[in-house]
């Protein structure tokens, strides 16, 4: 568990969060520029100290203001990765790389040079210089000499904001196999939604420097109680498990979560009873009485009406679905709310485009 209490004043600008985190994982800081996302990692690394602060990362006490203790960063066992790789020009990669291990004793090493090369998928690249690399490649390279530090705990500060979006999907499938096979937790900031969605188990929503919510990333991102429910990009985050596959038309079929629901999304194969996370959009979710078998939409669920949210545009509203334990976000119009005569607990169908299906 990682606990952090924190309070710091700076300007016009103050953070004040307590928050309790999960041990293992990714938690993703998400929130507006400003919010305090940068300043929270800044005082976790040491590189800025609190007023007043607690931290400690799964038993181990970092800073504690009251009873006098604060670690010096360089005696903080962290892995820092910025915006920006900031390799030295004047080595190699496998130089970077060098520089990054060499500050761990060997007899602590958790990661070692085969395994990051291989993670991050930089093999080719060792004998390269920095200035012979795409951005998303220096990016890589950057995490890779931070994991060789062997941290107990990763901390990433947008690592993917100075990258185009073809970068970015580049990069993307290795961060997730970091979440999927490296054991060190991440302390992950972005203010992109769809990044929190593929990557983060846990969130906290921050907004002038307090944390409005704390939570795992499915049950946050349903709550129409929170402003990431009003945005056009609001959607919920589910994991399924494969159940099956259609070659001929290569549509995966998961099987949510608790259910014998399933959803068919458009993607290669994958083994069966793999897990895959998925996000739906509020946006692509429609609404209907019946279930109609003459569509298009391959993706119909009967769901029960929970609640219902105004929108921030005045003709829509949102509405939260439950799918047998699985929760789901509707943004449709006031006018069809009203023809459909939507209630809590009123039995209806989900209709989803399987092109629709973020996998």
């Amino acid at each position: 568990m990682i606990q952090a209490r924190l309070q710091l004043d700076h300007g016009d600008f103050s953070l004040d969060l307590d928050v309790q985190l999960p041990g293992r994982g990714v938690t993703a800081l998400y929130g507006p520029s400003g919010s305090g996302k940068t300043t929270c990692l800044r005082c976790i690394a040491g590189l800025a100290r609190p007023t007043r602060g607690f931290i400690e990362v799964n038993g181990h006490v970092w800073q504690d203001t009251e009873g006098g203790v604060f670690l010096p960063p360089h005696k903080r066992p962290v892995g820092y990765v910025f915006q920006e790789a900031s390799l030295f020009a004047h080595l190699s990669v496998r130089g970077n790389l060098a520089f990054g291990l060499k500050r761990i004793a060997p007899a602590q090493r958790r990661v070692d040079m085969t395994q990051a090369t291989e993670l991050l998928g930089i093999g080719h690249l060792l004998d390269r210089q920095p200035d012979h690399l795409s951005g998303g490649e220096r990016q890589r390279v950057g995490i890779a000499r931070a994991l060789l530090t062997s941290p107990r705990l990763l901390l990433m500060d947008e690592p993917l904001a100075a990258l185009d979006s073809r970068r970015k999907n580049e990069i993307l499938p290795y961060l997730q196999r970091l979440h999927d096979e490296l054991d060190i937790p991440v302390l992950y900031v972005s203010h992109s939604q769809d990044e929190v969605a593929r990557l983060a188990d846990h969130i906290v929503l921050l907004d002038g420097g307090r944390a409005l919510a704390s939570g795992p990333i499915g049950e946050t991102l349903a709550r129409l109680d929170l402003p990431l429910a009003l945005g056009d990009d609001a959607g919920v985050v589910v994991q399924g498990k494969v159940s099956d596959y259609d070659p001929t038309y290569q549509l995966l079929t998961l099987t949510l979560p608790g259910s014998q629901l399933n959803m068919r999304v458009a993607h290669t194969a994958l083994a069966l009873g793999q897990p895959l996370r998925f996000k739906v959009q509020a946006r692509d979710v429609s609404l209907s009485l019946a279930n109609d078998a003459q569509t298009s939409i391959l993706n119909r669920l009967p769901v029960t009406v929970v609640s219902e949210l105004a929108a921030d545009n005045a003709a829509h509203v949102l509405i939260r679905l439950d799918a047998a334990g699985t929760p789901l976000l509707a943004r449709i119009t006031r006018y069809s709310r009203d023809q459909l005569k939507l209630h809590p607990g009123q039995l209806l169908w989900a209709q989803i485009k399987a092109v629709a299906v973020l996998a």
